[in-house]
């Protein structure tokens, strides 16, 4: 497995497995079977209410720790010094686990400041080896940075085909955070799958549309994290190191940028209330 070095000298596999919306035994025995197929790095977050299940699959798997790069979230409900120590050492339980590789604000919502401090206070306890933003664009992170005189590790956002955040992630190369994909299928919308430019360079390399999108993201120096409950897809997603894509084929993938989400903008005042709001909330 390849992997990426993080600003504080942590290396990270460049390709992980996510389990949102994995849920119980089912999430135990596709993260078994994930680790089976060569997953190293697994993400989850205390709103997807599988941290349990994930404990439980690491104990089952049979793997030492030290080869596990294991990730989680707190939600907004959780922002602020003593809610997220609280937030922190409750994910810690669940995952029964001593330390985590990496902890991460979920949302750029709420007391962030309080949260941060309590982050890398974890830090340099040995709690966490790297902590990171997820959904934070430039100038919130810019805001973070400079105000905080802490960098963070990770910024993981919605990158796929269809939202390619290019200049997001030069500000972030800039500025030594590594940029990771969440929902780097797009979750299937615009019919990514049947792509006709996609669909046309995989068959150039006897490769399916998620191969060449998760090897146009590697390409890229993105982590990604794909999710899958059929072994088969997480056999396949995991088999991309054996082919590289052309400056060609990287050329013809930007042209289908529409440069915007598929999903919602973090900066939209009634998305802010909505996440702000629901603990539930689980992207």
């Amino acid at each position: 497995m390849e992997k990426v070095t993080l600003n504080n000298g942590i290396e990270m596999p460049i390709l992980g497995f996510g389990i949102m919306q994995l849920m119980g035994e089912d999430c135990e025995n596709m993260v078994i079977s994930a680790i089976e197929a060569g997953y190293r790095l697994f993400d989850t977050a205390e709103l997807y209410g599988n941290e349990q299940a994930l404990g439980n699959a690491i104990k089952r798997s049979g793997v030492a720790r030290s080869e596990l790069f294991i990730t989680t979230k707190f939600g907004s409900k959780e922002a602020g010094y003593e809610k997220t120590l609280a937030a922190f050492y409750r994910s810690l339980e669940l995952l029964q686990l001593d330390y985590l590789d990496l902890y991460l604000i979920h949302q750029p919502f709420g007391d962030i400041f309080g949260s941060w401090r309590a982050m890398q206070q974890l830090h340099k306890e040995g709690k966490i080896r790297a902590i990171g933003v997820c959904n934070f664009t430039p100038d919130r992170l810019m805001d973070l940075i400079a105000n905080s005189g802490f960098t963070p590790a990770i910024n993981q956002i919605e990158t796929h085909p269809f939202h390619q955040q290019t200049e997001t992630a030069l500000f972030l190369q800039e500025n030594g955070v590594q940029i990771e994909a969440w929902s780097p299928f797009a979750e299937g919308l615009n019919d990514i799958f049947t792509n006709e430019a996609l669909a046309r360079i995989g068959a150039k390399y006897e490769k399916s549309v998620a191969q060449v999108i998760l090897r146009w993201l590697i390409q890229r120096g993105v982590v990604a994290i794909p999710k899958s409950a059929r072994k088969e897809r997480m056999m396949e997603n995991i088999n991309i190191f054996d082919f590289s894509l052309s400056e060609q084929d990287m050329e013809e993938i930007k042209t289908l940028d529409n440069n915007k989400s598929v999903f919602f903008d973090h900066r939209d005042p009634a998305i802010v209330k909505w996440m702000s709001e629901y603990a539930w909330l689980n992207v």
